[in-house]
């Protein structure tokens, strides 16, 4: 595996190469990482990682500098993996050049996690905008679990035309339901559990839901929610996964979307 964390270097590697398979990353692998790498090399001979938390899709300094980084475990699982190629940059060698393309925000960003982190996604955009300029990549590979980013880095292709195409994985879950996040490291056993029974719960919520649209009570729920032991919840709503507007007859396919506190762990999930 061959690590560059200069860009001009990285360019003159990899200039030849149209069949990259791209998975940006923020460090602190998961089995959720190892799958999404796992995939790419099946589209390409030719898989690159970059690792780089971005402090632009922060709210909060506190986050930024609290957030699991573990780069001497991180390197043997991409060596185990067999990447071609990692990219560690520095905020200078992304951020002290002006990308070709312009950062499109679709209207998407306003809601769910974009009400609750105002900056956040135009953080994301920024940092995935850079990454595919630089590296120019075939295939862009995005989880299911983080549906809102996946979704405005497509609109964002889609609007300036980009050459790169984004191959979306399902969410990779824990035995006992919860998504792999990078943030269930500060998660104790207690907490998990309850994780754990948040996912049950809404299970069996989309299920009615499926059968009958009144029965999705959001006050209820969220009340039933904070019994099983969640301190605090950002939203709780249900999103068709095309139209992405509150789903109106039976027959749309549509998510379950969350956020939600245990103690100051954020956690994310559509079901």
């Amino acid at each position: 595996m061959k690590i560059f964390k200069n860009k001009e270097q990285l360019k003159h590697e990899i200039g030849n190469k149209k069949s990259i398979s791209f998975v940006p990353t923020m460090g602190g692998l998961h089995k959720g990482h190892i799958s999404l790498i796992k995939t790419a090399k099946k589209y390409s001979n030719e898989t690159l990682v970059s690792i780089y938390v971005n402090p632009k899709q922060f709210n909060k300094v506190d986050d930024y500098k609290k957030y699991p980084r573990n780069l001497a475990k991180d390197l043997k699982i991409l060596k185990k993996l067999k990447v071609n190629y990692l990219y560690l940059p520095t905020y200078k060698d992304l951020f002290k050049f002006k990308p070709s393309n312009k950062i499109y925000l679709h209207k998407f960003s306003k809601i769910l996690c974009g009400k609750y982190r105002k900056y956040h996604f135009k953080g994301v955009l920024n940092v995935v905008n850079r990454f595919l300029q630089i590296i120019r990549p075939k295939f862009l590979f995005l989880g299911f679990k983080d549906f809102q980013q996946l979704t405005l880095i497509k609109k964002h292709i889609l609007k300036n035309k980009i050459h790169t195409k984004i191959i979306s994985c399902k969410t990779v879950r824990e035995a006992n339901g919860v998504a792999f996040s990078s943030r269930n490291f500060y998660l104790n056993k207690k907490q998990m559990k309850i994780a754990k029974n948040v996912y049950k719960h809404l299970i069996k919520i989309k299920k009615k839901t499926k059968k009958n649209f009144r029965l999705f009570n959001s006050l209820l729920i969220k009340k039933n929610l904070i019994k099983l032991g969640v301190n605090k919840i950002d939203y709780l709503e249900i999103i068709n996964l095309k139209s992405l507007n509150r789903p109106r007859k039976l027959k749309e396919t549509f998510n379950i979307f969350i956020a939600y506190h245990l103690n100051k762990v954020r956690l994310i999930d559509n079901i």
